[in-house]
């Protein structure tokens, strides 16, 4: 039945009585397909996004140089401060340190009053040369 309706013949005699319907182009054809690659021209050129980031390197180094004058000029000030204080601190520990070395000698004096030929405070090292003695305490004995 569906031959007749379609074909306008009566019944199939054979495949190759059958008429060819193959699909093909539309009438004037395809349209062309595309292929190449198509970037869209979107965002800042290479130009633009190098001046812009030696824009913010340039601005951060600025940035860094006032911080580095900052910086030095605090060191500078703090350094001033113990320079200026120095030299009370060192009076202080000269004053501590006489006090300290006349208690020593005392001591001295007292644990060596029966050995002949002790000098009190004379040293036992005769380098001909006075060095101060090690910061901390003189008798280590009192601590």
């Amino acid at each position: 039945m569906t031959e007749t309706l379609f074909r306008k013949k009566p019944g199939m005699a054979s495949v190759k009585d059958m008429p060819v319907l193959q699909d093909g182009p539309p009438p004037g054809g395809f349209p062309p397909v595309r292929f190449a690659r198509r970037i869209p021209n979107k965002g800042p050129s290479a130009v633009a996004i190098f001046l812009a980031t030696f824009g913010a390197f340039s601005w951060g180094m600025y940035q860094v140089g006032k911080g580095n004058k900052i910086r030095r000029e605090i060191k500078e000030e703090k350094y001033a401060a113990r320079r200026a204080l120095v030299p009370m601190l060192q009076a202080e520990e000269d004053e501590r340190f006489v006090q300290e070395w006349k208690k020593y000698l005392e001591e001295e004096a007292r644990i060596m009053k029966d050995v002949p030929g002790w000098k009190v405070g004379e040293s036992v090292y005769h380098s001909g040369k006075w060095m101060p003695p090690a910061t901390g305490e003189l008798r280590p004995d009192v601590w």
